[in-house]
């Protein structure tokens, strides 16, 4: 408990609690609305630490099963602290702009990425050498653009297995594309939006950095966690295998000699049979008339 009262302090001083204007709220933001002060409503916090801990549990678990999630917060005050938060954990990001047909569409946007790759490759390893000087700054300036809207995609191989999402009005699309394909998504909610539309709704003010801060930092640490428990497991299991392994190896060499001891005692054998056949042969007389 100490530790959610700690957690809740640290909340309210960021200014989680300050929702939207009353006549900008959603109705089904009720259950999470604490209070209205000042024609302002205010978050009931309880909710807030209730709901960051299903979602921080729920996004644990995603990565320690080893599934990548997309971070998306194209807003300017979510922009730097989703990029910082995402690269920490080495998960995929969308912080420009939220290209259509992204996650439905994602063979295409997959191709655009690979061409970025294929000439940041050759920029960097003279290919282009022989062009002129205004074909190469186009390409650079291609690439810069390119770089900029799918850099933090560019190493999702599949579609993720599930999107965090920092203000969901403003992500709709990617809310959209994400209902369409079945994904996962987990959400900051704010008093003007509809909870129900993700499938982890963290009810909190979307608007102020502080508060964004806080929350995404939550997450990230979560799934840090997540990615160090499976890290963990598989440096667990290496070293039961290596054990295996040993044994194994062992084993094998055990079989390897006896094969090689076989094959030569076989090759011994045989002429060693053929010298012992002669010698009885010849000893067989001397050795029946002998008794």
């Amino acid at each position: 408990m100490e530790n959610n009262t700690s957690l809740q302090q640290q909340l309210l001083e960021a200014g989680v609690h300050f929702g939207h204007l009353k006549k900008k709220w959603n109705p089904k933001m009720l259950p999470y609305i604490f209070a209205e002060k000042k024609g302002i409503h205010i978050i009931d916090l309880n909710k807030t630490v209730e709901c960051l801990q299903e979602t921080a549990a729920a996004l644990k678990q995603i990565a320690r099963s080893g599934k990548k999630i997309l971070f998306v917060g194209t807003k300017k005050q979510a922009k730097d602290i989703v990029n910082e938060s995402a690269k920490k954990v080495n998960m995929p990001y969308v912080t420009e702009r939220w290209l259509g047909g992204m996650l439905t569409n994602f063979n295409t946007v997959r191709k655009s990425v690979k061409k970025m790759q294929s000439i940041e490759k050759m920029l960097g390893d003279g290919s282009f050498d022989s062009i002129t000087k205004k074909e190469r700054l186009t390409l650079s300036r291609d690439k810069e653009k390119m770089e900029k809207v799918l850099g933090g995609i560019a190493q999702l191989g599949r579609v993720p297995a599930a999107l965090f999402i920092v203000d969901i009005g403003h992500e709709h699309i990617a809310l959209a594309e994400s209902k369409r394909l079945g994904i996962t998504t987990f959400g900051v909610v704010d008093t003007n939006c509809d909870p129900n539309k993700v499938d982890f709704a963290i009810p909190a003010n979307d608007d102020a950095t502080k508060s964004i801060a806080i929350i995404v930092n939550y997450i990230t640490a979560a799934i840090a966690e997540g990615l160090a428990e499976r890290q963990a497991a598989k440096d667990e299991e290496v070293e039961d295998q290596t054990d295996d392994e040993k044994e194994k190896s062992a084993a094998k060499l055990m079989a390897e000699a006896e094969q090689e001891g076989g094959r030569g005692g076989r090759g011994r054998g045989a002429s060693g049979g053929q010298r012992r056949r002669t010698t009885s042969g010849t000893g067989r007389g001397p050795g029946g008339g002998r008794r």
